[in-house]
């Protein structure tokens, strides 16, 4: 175990506790075992986020679990701070939530089964930006913005999609093009959009079925942006599915019997949300099976572009 765990563990009051590597992806993740209970140990990826930002987040998280939401809770260490850095890392301390993810549990049920848990979903997103709107965030608060600036202007968050290497000419033109389009119809109509704080990736891989209920984790993206973006990104990975059309009406009708929402431009989402891919895909080329994956991303992209221009 690193010293960092170890100090970690002394400035949660947890020395002597069990200690699991569970996932090294972005953040490391480490199961606590203290007696009965579990906590998740965070060490998070070098630069990514500022320690206001990470400080931001779990005070978001917390201020949501305190209205009911279900997500991971944050611990106070003990010098009462959600953050600490240790030898330049950042570390915090969440509760562990049992069960496993909505990926999994999704692969393993029939169609309506899935129905339930994207409508179940649906409603869950509705709830977090239902409680987002009644949180009052502290005044040093400080998290990203998917805004029409964050999603295409000149240094977009996840990356500059037109400049994916893997475009062709004709590709790259339908980008270049949809950029402009789109920046233009943000304009005009963004301000009228839902906007507020999101998770901006409740993808079905940071959902967990926890004790018969979803709790939506991994708030590293989260920020400010529109909520189609959110409900955009809960849709998108299932859209191959032979089921998607009934896990499309589920979802949206989970998030619209518990908030209003206007869903006339959620084909402008889902083609934002897509290129945001081809985006993020840029700096991880070299990755095992990143080729294959940009094809799909790109093909994707691609596909959901021309859908909103034609119709635009």
């Amino acid at each position: 175990m690193s010293d960092t765990v170890d100090r970690a563990l002394d400035l949660w009051g947890l020395a002597g506790a069990d200690v699991r590597l569970v996932a090294a992806r972005e953040n490391a993740v480490y199961k606590i075992t203290q007696g009965p209970h579990s906590l998740a140990l965070r060490l998070h990826r070098q630069g990514y986020r500022t320690d206001a930002e990470l400080a931001s987040e779990l005070a978001w998280m917390a201020g949501v679990d305190a209205l009911g939401l279900g997500v991971p809770k944050p611990l106070l260490s003990t010098d009462g701070t959600f953050l600490q850095v240790i030898d330049g890392t950042q570390v915090d301390v969440l509760s562990w939530l049992e069960g496993e993810t909505l990926d999994g549990a999704l692969a393993k049920e029939t169609t309506d089964t899935r129905s339930r848990y994207l409508g179940a979903l649906g409603a869950e997103l509705a709830r977090l930006h239902d409680a987002s709107d009644r949180w009052v965030p502290p005044p040093e608060f400080q998290r990203c913005h998917w805004h029409r600036d964050g999603l295409l202007g000149d240094a977009p968050l996840w990356g500059r999609f037109w400049d994916n290497p893997g475009l062709s000419e004709d590709d790259r033109k339908l980008f270049v093009k949809f950029r402009q389009v789109a920046d233009d119809a943000l304009r005009n109509y963004g301000t009228h959009l839902d906007y507020g704080l999101i998770h901006a990736d409740p993808v079905a891989a940071n959902v967990m079925v926890s004790d018969g209920r979803l709790c939506l984790i991994d708030f590293d993206d989260g920020g400010y942006g529109y909520r189609l973006f959110d409900i955009a990104t809960a849709l998108i990975k299932h859209m191959s599915a032979p089921d998607f059309p009934a896990l499309r009406i589920a979802l949206l009708d989970g998030y619209v019997c518990t908030r209003r929402i206007d869903l006339s431009h959620l084909g402008l989402f889902l083609a934002l949300r897509a290129v945001t891919y081809v985006g993020w895909n840029i700096a991880r080329m070299e990755e095992d099976a990143a080729q294959e994956r940009n094809k799909r991303y790109i093909e994707q992209a691609r596909n959901l572009v021309l859908n909103w221009l034609s119709a635009a």
